[in-house]
């Protein structure tokens, strides 16, 4: 969940950037068809681009022991609640609460109007479906369906050559395509506002259309003034008065655009390119130096509740130096190093985990986290001083400590050629699945 949010974050990003510079350079020009397509393809793109890395890895050399944290380690899927959800949990829930709303209401618009496009008398006019709606009634249009009443139909028939303009440029395609876009980034503001931008968009085109048939554009102009009265009922739907009127009248007496402006998009290419740079995380994969790399540390033991899957994931420990006074040597500082069974920190790990059992309360209770312990293998090989450092929960605490507690002997490690108790720090993580 938490890649996923990231990912819808920066391409949201990315999209406020574009939309940002389209609303700043380009929305006043007449390039509508242009501006129209850029608008459409330049969405997708950005919804594309946080899929690319540009700063994949950065190698870094670094002394000292190798370690790697334990796979599964609850402290990476962010911080727990109150409620006992990680913040990105809670934001995965209401994002995925915003995405359904959305999602409702479009399918609710879609609804009305096949029901609408069902229920009225429809024929076919010039070759477009027609549905006749009641006298007074708003006219619009949907996929290749035009609504119009017979009153508009009969006196104002700039208005049903509008409205095939709509579909004869296909622009519900380009709603459906920004719905699925106000779908995935519907937390965007400028998402939205960028909706808006289309459907004017789409009103510039035809009537820019109309008039270019022949359409007197003072005529056209008054009609549009009598007809702005009454209310947009369908979002996926475009229609004769949806628009802002005073827009599409200014749009309409402006010059044409000068065609060096169509230029003004490839700014955005140098833009984009600066914030993909700044925009992607570089991944830093740590290679440790000649002298570390003979100090092999394995990951977290990370036990899990196997209601679904009964094994248990192959162990794994994070061992690590912890300095303490008296004659106790670090672990990493040693001359010869403590051995487990005749083995590494690895079979001490495997040992620990054959051992470790989830306690049946903890499960029902749902109980997880992760227990810091630390123990010392004294100089006759025996652990002793086993202590929690951070604590889960008691009866998580108490199962990790009865584990190391019981240990065999070690054979303990030396330091010319004389027994020296030796501490580790050992971390079990107890996850639920």
């Amino acid at each position: 969940m938490k890649e996923f949010l990231l990912y819808i974050l920066r391409s949201g990003l990315y999209l406020g950037v574009f939309y940002a510079f389209y609303l700043l350079v380009m929305r006043r020009t007449t390039f509508f068809r242009l501006n129209r397509v850029v608008l459409l393809a330049g969405s997708v793109l950005c919804a594309l681009l946080p899929l690319w890395r540009i700063r994949t890895v950065q190698l870094l050399a670094e002394a000292g022991p190798l370690t790697m944290t334990g796979a599964g380690d609850p402290s990476q899927a962010g911080t727990p609640t109150g409620i006992g959800l990680a913040w990105d949990q809670i934001l995965g829930i209401l994002y995925l609460a915003g995405f359904l709303v959305v999602l409702v209401i479009s399918l609710i618009s879609v609804y009305k109007m096949y029901r609408l496009s069902g229920d009225k008398e429809s024929t076919r006019i010039n070759g477009f479906r027609t549905v006749f709606l009641e006298n007074g009634t708003p006219s619009f249009s949907f996929v290749n369906t035009i609504f119009i009443c017979p009153q508009d139909l009969e006196q104002n028939p700039a208005i049903f050559l509008h409205e095939s303009m709509h579909v004869k440029s296909r622009h519900y395609l380009d709603l459906f395509l920004f719905r699925i876009i106000q779908l995935v980034w519907w937390w965007n503001p400028l998402v939205w506002l960028m909706r808006t931008e289309l459907g004017l968009l789409h009103e510039y085109e035809a009537d820019e259309k109309v008039i270019n048939h022949g359409i007197d554009a003072t005529q056209y102009q008054l009609l549009l003034v009598r007809k702005a009265v009454g209310e947009q009922r369908f979002s996926l739907a475009s229609g004769f008065q949806h628009a802002k009127l005073k827009n599409r009248i200014t749009m309409m007496l402006i010059p044409t655009s000068s065609t060096r402006m169509r230029y003004a998009y490839l700014a955005l290419l140098p833009l984009l390119a600066v914030f993909m740079y700044a925009c992607n995380p570089t991944k830093n994969n740590k290679v440790p130096t000649p002298a570390a790399a003979e100090e092999t540390v394995a990951p977290a033991v990370d036990i899990r509740n196997a209601e679904a899957a009964p094994e248990i994931q192959e162990p794994a420990v994070e061992i690590r130096t912890m300095p303490d006074s008296g004659e106790e040597i670090p672990f990493n500082l040693v001359e010869t190093k403590p051995s487990f069974q005749g083995g590494d920190a690895n079979a001490f790990s495997r040992w620990v985990n054959s051992q470790l059992a989830y306690p049946d309360k903890a499960k029902e209770e749902k109980i997880a986290g992760r227990v810091v312990l630390s123990f010392k293998v004294d100089t006759d090989g025996v652990v002793r001083d086993v202590k929690v450092l951070r604590g889960a929960h008691e009866l998580l605490d108490a199962e990790a400590v009865r584990v190391i507690s019981a240990s065999p002997k070690w054979e303990p490690g030396r330091q010319k050629g004389e027994p020296v108790a030796v501490t580790y720090t050992f971390p079990v993580i107890f996850q639920l699945r």
